[in-house]
């Protein structure tokens, strides 16, 4: 399919592969080998069960709390030179992480990288809101979700090779640290896709001075709230699928094998489904794809907390994920494309720096209130209640999604 100016979707996502989708490929690949790996290699440094949790759980806090100063990095010196430094910093955590033998230098080294990963994360999702024309933008995003899902399904298979091979935890963080070099070389290499799509990228408006993160927040609490608010139940939907569906199957006494084979299936399907999320938003409109997402999603949860004590348990908890991993298959760049739909367009990052943080709160907070429900009360009552903020995110979806993108319904 051509598009203006002659170029086919192909060529314009093709010009994107050095500079955005392979770095992100290097990043997902490189953080997927280490992440199974952290309460390994934080018990190595002579954590408890406990702690070793904590050094997991703090590389999520720290991607929550580095997306505000990153939408004020990329704001004052570029998109290009905040992936870079951030791909540079990542690599000295990494290197912390792998020399580290107290707890404490494991733990910043941790934070760290947590931290350089929202900046990089940040910036390439501005890069890509200011270059991709607005009739590829959907395709363009999904295509980097599906890059970075990837690497994250990948990422695992290589650390178990690596470490069958060497004997020692400490290969994935030296493959994390290979990936990283090689992403920060394709930053600052890279061709500007801008340089090609001129053709067909609309002019930018060059804003006069940055406006600030918090300034930017409040300008735009109302979107944010309602907008970034049904946001946050879909980031905390994908999260709890993480947490949810393995304690499901250790709840119904599946062995790991058969728990990794079915949480594998469900990889499998996201990631084949993440071009037709795109597809999708840029043919038919964004809520034709974040709706039926919330709701398979949100359906799915719920109807699985009915089932436990049914016959075939196991049955209806594999199909359970399946519609899960539909779900989130065709989510596949949502929450980016709306960002970049509602974020100013002489000034994108502050805003994106705003709305990135609301998303991952709601993957923070996910963990927490299902380790709370239950504890409190049960499994299937805590599976109940995710199902439940599920379908009231797709009500919010269907409700501020025309409101506030009415070209896009």
């Amino acid at each position: 399919m051509s598009g203006a100016g002659g170029l086919s979707t192909r060529d314009v996502l093709w010009r994107f592969a050095p500079m955005i989708y392979g770095p992100t490929l290097l990043f997902g690949l490189g953080e997927g080998a280490l992440l199974p790996l952290l309460p390994s290699i934080a018990a190595a440094a002579g954590a408890d069960l406990s702690q070793a949790a904590l050094i997991a759980s703090v590389l999520v806090v720290a991607r929550l709390i580095g997306n505000l100063p990153a939408g004020w990095l990329v704001a004052r010196i570029g998109e290009r030179w905040t992936m870079a430094i951030a791909g540079g910093l990542a690599l000295v955590g990494v290197l912390g992480l792998i020399f580290a033998r107290e707890l404490i230098l494991l733990g910043v080294s941790v934070f760290g990288i947590g931290l350089c990963a929202a900046a990089f994360g940040l910036a390439r999702h501005a890069f890509m809101t200011t270059r991709v024309p607005l009739r590829y933008r959907a395709r363009a995003l999904s295509t980097l979700g599906g890059s970075f899902r990837l690497g994250m399904f990948t990422g695992p298979f290589v650390a178990a090779g690596l470490v069958a091979a060497t004997g020692t935890e400490q290969a994935a963080g030296w493959f994390f640290a290979g990936c990283l070099a090689a992403l920060v070389l394709l930053v600052l290499l890279g061709r500007d896709p801008e340089d090609e799509l001129g053709r067909v990228t609309p002019p930018k408006t060059e804003p006069s001075k940055p406006e600030g993160v918090f300034r930017t927040m409040w300008r735009h609490r109302g979107v944010l709230v309602r907008v970034g608010g049904a946001a946050a139940t879909l980031s905390g939907m994908r999260q709890a699928r993480i947490y949810l569906l393995p304690l499901w199957g250790v709840s119904l006494g599946l062995g790991p094998e058969q728990i990794a084979l079915i949480i594998g299936l469900t990889g499998a399907l996201e990631f084949l489904l993440f071009y037709t999320s795109g597809q999708i938003m840029d043919r038919w409109g964004r809520l034709w794809a974040c709706l039926p997402s919330m709701i398979l999603m949100g359906g799915a949860f719920a109807g699985l907390a009915f089932t436990h004590d049914l016959a075939s348990p196991t049955a209806w908890f594999i199909a359970g994920a399946v519609v899960v991993g539909i779900g989130n298959g065709l989510s596949s760049g949502i929450l980016m494309t709306l960002g970049a739909d509602l974020a100013p367009a002489a000034d994108p990052a502050p805003f994106l720096g705003s709305w990135r943080m609301l998303s991952d709160a709601g993957a923070a907070g996910s963990p927490l209130l299902i380790t709370g429900i239950t504890a409190l009360v049960s499994l299937p009552a805590a599976t109940l209640v995710i199902g439940v903020i599920g379908l009231l995110g797709a009500v919010g979806f269907a409700v501020y999604v025309p409101r506030y993108l009415p070209h896009r319904r």
